[in-house]
């Protein structure tokens, strides 16, 4: 393991610190969430066939990646669901979820900068990147993909943090506001809490081992402002709980007022 290093932030919940820096185009009604049946074929061998050996080869190679709790997720392989994760990888936190949850097609909510860079955009796109809407006119185009991709029992994922601290081990407060969807479409909720563990012969290699917690339903007693709350606070719960397993630091987060 390299030598640890300090970052300073000031925010949980805007501070960004992925690396990369583009410029994001906007997603409007002109967008195509939809696309032709082709382009879905497509889709299906590069996320399910051509890129898993990739996918799984990294996270063994890099990161050693543990699962517990896959058993979990069996009882609902043939309908669709919401997985909430923790955001501390750049190019891991793409695919890890989809390892567990293989072989159901697993789509995510990104920001639109993922499918920004010309060379890269379809690719991701077929990965299963899912933008977020700029405006209202391609809000309703966005919601009706994730409904048809959970009608045909597909997962889609969602990073409730929104921004990447890489190698963090503590779960950054989060808007109850994505729990929306699982709540209107009533479908089941799992969360993925990504932890980094010590190894080796002398404690000094980081892995990951990731717990899957679930499934959540939102309760019906409630309104849907309070159901989405609820939800929200009962994953979060679960997230800061699991996360108390990482026991080593590999980036050292310190919080300043300036």
């Amino acid at each position: 393991m390299e030598e640890k290093r300090t970052i300073y932030y000031t925010d949980e919940l805007n501070d960004e610190f992925s690396t990369a820096k583009i410029t994001p185009i906007k997603i409007d009604k002109n967008y195509k969430y939809n696309k032709n049946s082709l382009w879905d074929l497509c889709s299906l061998i590069v996320q399910n066939v051509l890129s898993m050996p990739i996918k799984v080869g990294y996270a063994k190679i890099k990161f050693k990646i543990q699962y517990i709790g896959k058993d979990k997720l069996k009882k609902y392989r043939n309908q669709g669901y919401f997985v909430y994760v923790n955001h501390t990888q750049a190019f891991a936190d793409t695919f890890i979820p989809s390892i567990a949850i293989y072989p159901k097609r697993n789509f995510l909510i990104v920001n639109p900068e993922n499918i920004s860079m010309k060379f890269s955009k379809n690719i991701i796109e077929m990965l299963g990147a899912i933008p977020v809407p700029g405006d209202r006119e391609s809000m309703k185009n966005f919601l009706d993909i994730i409904k048809k991709h959970i009608k045909k029992g597909h997962s889609i994922t969602i990073y409730p943090e929104a921004h990447i601290w890489p190698y963090y081990t503590k779960i950054r407060p989060f808007k109850p506001v994505s729990f929306e969807y699982p709540v209107d479409l009533k479908k089941p909720v799992f969360c993925m809490t990504n932890t980094y563990q010590s190894y080796g012969k002398n404690s000094d290699k980081i892995k990951i081992v990731t717990y899957i917690d679930g499934p959540f339903f939102a309760n019906e007693d409630l309104s849907k402002k309070e159901q989405k709350q609820d939800l929200r606070d009962r994953v979060y719960n679960c997230m800061v709980d699991r996360s108390k397993n990482s026991n080593i630091e590999y980036i050292k987060y310190i919080k300043t007022t300036e």
